[in-house]
């Protein structure tokens, strides 16, 4: 919503991205629309036109949608143009720049994943469209609507994830068949429908295999080599699985967040990691067998700091120090994330438990070898309070950081 308020008054284009069923239809035409009638926005003034109503197919034929724009249009004041699932309207890129051309309308409109994607945003509106992505609820937005304790919210959360719809299902069964039937029926559908692919057996095995991995560097060279020790699967080439991989995130399922170089600033192009926008849709591609906490809390944990508006790198930082024979080597080390935002930056470590010092040790290690100024933050799954050690690292329960949106600064 503050995203969409932001870009009031722009000249572009607002198009409404996001996986499916994570709202983009009821923040447009429900929200949207009665904020715009809260400020005192007139009724006539707001023309909402939804395409998934049978009602109004008439509205896919580009000139009736244009004329029956132009006719409502009636003065000089701005007019708020809704419209729901535009991908529906024939030639929707050249009747979007059409209505664009009036100077009091303001446009916004949502696009299904199958045929209205981030890329397509960017090539086919070349300038004039202002992408504006929306995920599933965080874990805050999902705490309004939970009845219940924070403990057990972050139970459902992670094992259940943020659909809103999600929240409506009652019982354990309900949601994990719910998910599953979304999967199947809706996510691979969109997938399959769009790009037409030739073996889906095998790219549903690589979407369990990328599912069982978050938090595991990845690259299509290494998910090749593990498909080739896979049983009753054929042998998939590099460049076919980066493909599939560029369809997931294409989709939404997937965001890939590459590996950056702290002291030499610069990106490593090699091992890259992928998270699920859901947590909940990556359990059910996984039949809810593998609800490993630390991983899906690591995963958690980037997509509150997308939610947030971050961009987010995997972290690598290269210390000198002696082998066991007393030489002198270089190690690696990794920091989970590094997130930016304008002049700010964070360096974040997921770290499920840390119950003695070695642990702690080893979690603080990659921090401590960082010589700038930026904060340093260690999220832990344990029941905690705040903590800041001698060197400014700030430890904070995984609860408190995600519930409170200023976290990062506390």
């Amino acid at each position: 919503m503050n995203e969409l308020l932001r870009s009031r008054g722009n000249d572009s284009i607002k198009i409404i991205t996001g996986i499916r069923r994570c709202g983009k239809s009821y923040l447009l035409k429900m929200l949207f629309k009665d904020h715009l009638l809260h400020e005192g926005i007139p009724t006539d003034h707001i023309i909402v036109i939804d395409l998934e109503d049978r009602k109004q197919a008439a509205f896919k034929d580009p000139d009736y949608l244009i004329d029956y724009v132009d006719k409502a249009m009636k003065d000089h004041e701005t007019y708020y143009i809704l419209i729901d699932e535009v991908q529906e309207v024939g030639d929707f890129v050249s009747v979007l720049a059409s209505l664009n051309l009036r100077d009091n309308a303001e446009i916004y409109v949502t696009g299904s994943n199958s045929k209205f994607l981030s890329k397509d945003v960017a090539t086919e509106f070349r300038g004039r469209g202002d992408e504006i992505h929306m995920y599933p609820l965080s874990f805050g937005e999902f705490l309004t609507a939970y009845d219940g304790s924070y403990n057990d919210a972050w139970l459902d959360y992670y094992t259940f994830g943020g659909l809103p719809q999600v929240l409506l299902q009652e019982g354990e069964d309900k949601k994990v068949y719910f998910l599953k039937n979304l999967y199947q029926t809706v996510y691979l559908k969109d997938i399959y429908e769009r790009h037409k692919i030739e073996n889906p057996a095998e790219f549903e095995e690589l979407v369990r295999v990328m599912a069982s991995s978050i938090g595991s560097p990845l690259n299509p060279n290494k998910l090749a080599n593990t498909f080739k020790s896979l049983k009753n699967t054929k042998d998939l080439t590099n460049k076919t699985i980066a493909t599939y991989m560029e369809y997931l995130d294409d989709a939404f399922l997937t965001e890939k967040s590459d590996r950056y170089d702290i002291k030499g600033k610069n990106y490593i192009a090699s091992l890259s990691k992928y998270y699920f926008q859901d947590p909940g849709l990556r359990n059910a591609i996984l039949s809810f067998r593998q609800n490993e906490e630390n991983h899906i809390m690591e995963n958690v944990i980037y997509n509150e700091l997308r939610y947030r508006g971050f961009l987010v790198d995997v972290g690598n930082v290269t210390i000198r120090t002696k082998d066991s024979d007393g030489k002198p080597v270089r190690v690696s080390l990794e920091v989970d994330f590094v997130a930016n935002k304008g002049s700010k930056r964070y360096y974040i470590q997921s770290a499920w438990k840390m119950p003695d010092e070695d642990k702690v040790r080893q979690e603080t290690r990659s921090l401590n070898a960082i010589s700038d100024s930026f904060k340093k933050i260690i999220v832990t799954g344990e029941n905690v309070r705040l903590k800041r050690d001698e060197n400014g690292i700030v430890t904070i329960p995984v609860i408190q950081f995600l519930k409170d949106p200023n976290s990062l600064d506390l």
